[in-house]
């Protein structure tokens, strides 16, 4: 292709544009000259003349005219196929001195149905290039821009890119006031309607058959924005702290909460949800927890090799029926890291304390690790121990195993053979010191699987034939401890625990069973993971950490669904938040769109894009009802 521009100063302005290719020309002016035509009506007063593949214009706007057209035949190079839609999106451009070729030829990802999905306007281009750019992306615009299809395909993109780990799809179920109990249906043909439009849109990019798939892996999830919020456990649930392990319902932004590398980390979100239903999780090793049907659980799987990273997020409920078969358990938990306790004097040295808890000497060995007279280092209501198991059960990682050595090379003995691992066997009578050695291995990244034989009421055999009743309950534990952490100083315990090899330790989720209902409360805290630690040192989280969320009809949201959307986000994430701030559809609220820019000014990683009826794709009247009703607004805030 090339221009030739008149340069004669007698004459208008005239522009000649040869078109290389016959097929180009056609394609160019379009059926019956159509395109042609669109143009002409677009520039009155400027004549254009087709001769073969040569084309002639003259006029003042002879130059913008010829731009228009060489950006037409670079389309069509490019393998766009011209139509009156996008020609008419062209013109605007043009005339809006932009680069339609720069802008219609971004590419994003190839939908299921092999057509190309792509920025449409400059609009839609600003949107795209703001959502890469921008950590959150805040789309405000009418129907028909492309807010919603054109951030489900940059979801699906960095999915298949493995740029995130699942994506979540949201959106309010308000709107004109209905209510959903009064909708026909279970709970899914009540929140259908509403999600609907995400869902074609995931269908048009992926396609029927893989949508359904990424769904079950928990890769994808589509749910109610009124969902997101209740991922909560109950207010009593004890949560670890520097101090000891707090009720969930006591801490604040700004407490302190002990993450999965067993460091403390900040509480930057606290939300009361109400009384909702609650489930026990339980793992195999006997811990437990509770937690909403919505709580969130960082978990991996043997189907997770295809994934990015090692592991998912998955609801509770998403795991109910799906634990797998007996001894062949689906979900593994992260360990919790040795958990930094600050360091607390003992009064005695601690592997002489572990061997005098071991021999039975517990009150005495209580007595001399007790602390001094004075006030409790631990904060009100953290721990239920006592004062003086309180001192070495939270004490800096060096004394608790040290503590743990003395008690296993009195109670405990090496288990396991190659290529299993070794283990360490550990059994005593004393229910109280089963729980302060399950305690320690789990404190220092261990597992400790307990089982106890209840007393019966006689034993078989007794002294002289007598019947003679049992002193007590027996308690085995099996303990599996980190790579590196040694469990004996004993030389022979040591040695056949050395020869065989440690046992990783594993933790995996067992069942979960209702559990009525409780008042919860959701937290996040500032870990690069999100991880916080609860009971029976169950690591666990509610941030949507390596997500790309979008909460579509965002104008439907309240302020304080917004806030809690917001601070929701984790590490590696990305939101995409669209709406139409002229749709409100809330009875007698303030939307939480209203006003959100004044109020997050100054924030980096945020990005705003505003798109108009010049942006709006569907069938051109759409565009022309938009703009007539942009006319209205501003007569009447006149």
């Amino acid at each position: 292709m090339s221009t030739t521009p008149s340069t004669a100063s007698d004459q208008p302005p005239q522009v000649r544009i040869l078109v290389p290719g016959n097929h180009l020309m056609v394609a160019l002016l379009g059926e019956r000259d159509e395109l042609l035509r669109l143009v002409e009506a677009a520039f009155p007063g400027t004549p254009i003349l087709v001769r073969g593949n040569e084309i002639t214009i003259e006029g003042d706007e002879a130059d913008r005219v010829g731009r228009l057209f060489e950006e037409l035949v670079v389309l069509l190079q490019q393998g766009h196929a011209l139509d009156t839609a996008n020609v008419g999106r062209t013109i605007e451009m043009v005339k809006a001195d932009e680069r339609p070729s720069e802008i219609l030829t971004a590419d994003i990802l190839r939908s299921a149905r092999g057509r190309m999905v792509r920025p449409k306007t400059s609009g839609q281009k600003r949107y795209v290039d703001a959502i890469q750019q921008n950590v959150v992306t805040f789309g405000i615009g009418p129907a028909g821009t492309g807010k919603s299809y054109l951030a489900v395909a940059l979801a699906c993109q960095a999915l298949q890119a493995k740029q995130v780990e699942r994506i979540i799809l949201t959106r309010p179920a308000v709107e004109a006031g209905e209510r959903l109990g009064f909708l026909p249906g279970d709970l899914m043909a009540k929140v259908d309607p509403y999600l609907r439009p995400l869902y074609d849109a995931l269908f048009d990019m992926l396609g029927t058959d893989a949508v359904p798939r990424l769904m079950e892996k928990g890769a994808i999830e589509v749910a109610p924005l009124a969902y997101m919020r209740g991922r909560a456990q109950p207010v009593d649930t004890p949560v670890l702290t520097p101090a000891g392990f707090r009720a969930l319902g006591s801490l604040r932004v700004g407490d302190r909460v002990i993450g999965s590398d067993g460091r403390s980390t900040a509480v930057v979100g606290v939300y009361p949800q109400g009384r909702k239903p609650v489930y026990r999780v339980t793992t195999d090793d006997g811990g437990s927890t509770l937690a909403c049907g919505d709580h969130l659980w960082y978990v991996t799987a043997a189907d997770d090799q295809d994934r990015a990273g090692d592991g998912r997020v998955v609801r509770t409920v998403d795991m109910i029926g799906d634990l797998g078969a007996r001894r062949e358990h689906r979900y593994g938990l992260p360990l919790v890291r040795a958990v930094d306790f600050a360091s607390r004097d003992l009064g005695i040295e601690p592997y002489a304390l572990g061997r005098l808890l071991g021999t039975g000497r517990g009150a005495r060995a209580r007595a001399a690790a007790a602390p001094a007279p004075g006030p409790s280092t631990l904060a009100a209501g953290a721990c239920t121990t006592t004062p003086a198991r309180s001192t070495y059960l939270y004490n800096s990682v060096d004394v608790r195993v040290a503590v743990l050595q003395g008690l296993l090379d009195v109670g405990g003995q090496p288990a396991g053979r190659s290529p299993h691992g070794g283990r360490v066997r550990y059994t005593t009578a004393s229910s109280s010191l089963r729980d302060d050695v399950a305690f320690l291995v789990r404190s220092l990244g261990g597992v400790a699987r307990v089982r106890s034989r209840p007393r019966p009421a006689f034993a078989p055999h007794g002294r002289h034939g007598r019947r003679a009743r049992h002193r007590g309950a027996s308690h085995v534990l099996d303990i599996r401890l980190p790579p590196g952490m040694e469990p004996f100083r004993h030389p022979r315990k040591a040695a056949r625990y050395t020869a065989v090899g440690a046992a990783l330790p594993t933790r995996y989720i067992d069942r979960i069973e209702a559990a009525g209902e409780a008042e919860c409360v959701c937290i996040s805290v500032a870990a690069a993971d999100s991880l916080y630690v609860t009971s029976d040192f169950l690591v666990t989280h509610n941030t949507l950490n390596s997500s790309y969320i979008i909460l579509d009809e965002a104008q439907n949201t309240t302020p304080e669904q917004m806030k809690m959307f917001l601070t929701r986000i984790g590490f590696g994430s990305k939101a995409v938040i669209t709406g139409d701030v002229t749709q409100v559809d809330l009875e007698g609220g303030r939307s939480g769109l209203h006003d959100l820019e004044q109020v997050l000014t100054g924030i980096d990683g945020l990005g705003w894009v505003r798109l108009g009826s010049r942006d709006v794709v569907r069938h051109r009247i759409v565009q022309d009802i938009v703009d007539a009703y942009e006319r209205a607004g501003q007569e009447r805030r006149r």
